[in-house]
């Protein structure tokens, strides 16, 4: 299922939505600026490899910055153009009512604490991998969770493949997001126990949108009580 767009009215326009957007377009330019070697070092180094971590405690042979950087680093990272234009296409969908509903910096501030939770719930579900983990998917997983639990009712201009047939269909929210949480929850139980070998990072996707959704929930919670 591919959103197409909502129909969700916002009162202002999503600075940091396309700043964010902006953001990845250029680093993902500079990435393929790079020579293919230099690429490779390039997203190892920025991207969050769960073995670093293992090893700044077991050895201590890499700096707590090595680590731990990463979390926020690798969020503006990808591994490919169909990579980026999904993760920023959803972004464009659904980040703008987030913005609208959280404030401009408030959201920002979102958007970064959901990646990093993310990576974190990654790193814990892939313990000792070696495999840089790049894109902005935790960060837009989160501010999924947080549409549905704010905008439960939206109505999102699907496409739907059937084969080799497409057709489009408006669902609520909760339908269409919910399934799409489904999807990566059924995947990520799915390869629990597996050596990871890049890849999908399911588990970045599921803790993405459960800070996202906890966080929409709260807010929902304040905004009721205060009305």
């Amino acid at each position: 299922m591919i959103p197409l767009r909502d129909h969700n009215p916002r009162a202002t326009f999503p600075f940091f939505t396309v700043l964010l957007i902006l953001a990845n377009l250029l680093l993902f330019l500079y990435e393929l600026s790079l020579p293919a070697a230099a690429t490779e070092q390039f997203l190892f180094r920025y991207g969050m490899v769960p073995a670093r971590v293992e090893l700044l405690f077991d050895t201590g042979a890499v700096t707590v910055r090595q680590a731990f950087a990463p979390l926020l680093t690798s969020i503006f990272l990808h591994a490919g153009w169909l990579h980026l234009i999904g993760n920023m296409w959803f972004l464009w969908v659904f980040g703008d009512n987030i913005e609208d509903r959280f404030g401009h910096l408030n959201y920002l501030l979102f958007y970064l604490f959901c990646g990093v939770g993310a990576g974190v719930i990654h790193t814990l579900a892939n313990t000792g991998s070696t495999i840089p983990a790049v894109g902005a998917s935790g960060a837009i997983s989160g501010v999924l969770g947080a549409y549905l639990a704010l905008f439960p009712g939206a109505r999102i201009l699907t496409l739907i493949p059937l084969g080799f047939l497409f057709f489009t269909v408006r669902l609520p929210a909760v339908v269409m997001l919910g399934l799409w949480f489904l999807v990566q929850f059924v995947s990520g139980v799915a390869i629990i126990g597996q050596d990871s070998s890049g890849g999908v990072a399911w588990w970045a996707h599921i803790g993405g949108f459960v800070l996202g959704l906890a966080i929409g929930l709260l807010s929902r919670s304040q905004s009721s009580s205060t009305s």
